[in-house]
């Protein structure tokens, strides 16, 4: 269930989008990621362009499979990028997408990469958090403090847990069944956030399944830190152990369930 409305993020496609092409401009986009390994910044701006035009036409044709997306895989022939370029090539990119998707409405039926609902309402959550996710990167990158609002980063992070827990995983990712065991349960808790936004997660790993909730309960390893940081954080964007957060309790839980968690 996602906090922001789908209207809503379709502008938000746009809006983050909007916040990352000023960060480039006159920018050395050779910069490497190190978020991305092997990529520049050059090459995570055709990445992520990519990304939202294939989503684009993804939604428009009402694709029943997957379309070919070769063009944002290999970013070989993007190794020396332009800023004046790529920049305003990313903003068409984004604004492509975002009409497509209000063209379709949240219920229009098109193929997604994960089991669940076939709706253009998927691609209008995954890419903006696709797109928030690509923004701290090339900002990180180039140097500059990644900062993002606090209803958006709550849905990035719910996002995350919904579909980093879905089974299909297993069958994927053998290795991630490992995680699963007695005692196994991790606390998130965000200490920056609004009091009414319960931005606390509880994430357990007992059972037969991977399985999450809001809450506020003890486990075995709590991470405690700024919204933003927890968010970096399971994404694999920012290292555990570092001043960022402060972690209480079983710390090599918390770095086995980021060594095994492949989603983001």
């Amino acid at each position: 269930m996602t906090l922001l409305s789908f209207d809503r993020m379709c502008a938000e496609i746009v809006t983050q989008t909007g916040l990352l092409t000023p960060r480039i401009e006159g920018a050395d986009l050779t910069v490497p990621v190190p978020s991305c390994p092997g990529w520049n910044v050059g090459q995570l701006l055709r990445h992520l362009g990519g990304g939202q035009r294939w989503a684009a036409e993804m939604v428009r044709t009402r694709a029943a499979e997957t379309l070919p997306d070769e063009h944002f895989r290999d970013l070989a022939p993007y190794a020396a990028e332009d800023p004046a370029v790529v920049g305003p090539w990313l903003a068409e990119s984004a604004a492509e997408l975002a009409e497509a998707l209000r063209e379709a409405g949240p219920g229009a039926p098109v193929w997604v990469p994960v089991p669940g609902a076939d709706t253009a309402a998927f691609y209008a959550r995954r890419f903006t958090h696709e797109t928030v996710m690509h923004r701290a990167d090339a900002t990180l990158a180039l140097g500059a403090e990644f900062t993002l609002v606090q209803d958006v980063a709550l849905d990035a992070l719910d996002e995350w847990m919904e579909l980093g827990s879905l089974p299909f995983h297993f069958d994927v990712h053998p290795w991630m069944r490992e995680l699963l065991g007695p005692g196994r349960t991790l606390h998130l808790h965000a200490t920056d956030a609004a009091p009414e936004a319960v931005a606390e997660w509880v994430v357990d790993l007992t059972g037969e399944a991977i399985t999450w909730r809001r809450a506020h309960e003890k486990c075995a390893v709590a991470v405690r830190g700024p919204l933003t940081e927890l968010l970096l954080l399971v994404y694999k964007r920012r290292p555990a152990h570092g001043g960022r957060v402060e972690v209480l309790g079983d710390a090599k839980l918390l770095d086995f369930w980021l060594e095994r968690v492949s989603f983001g």
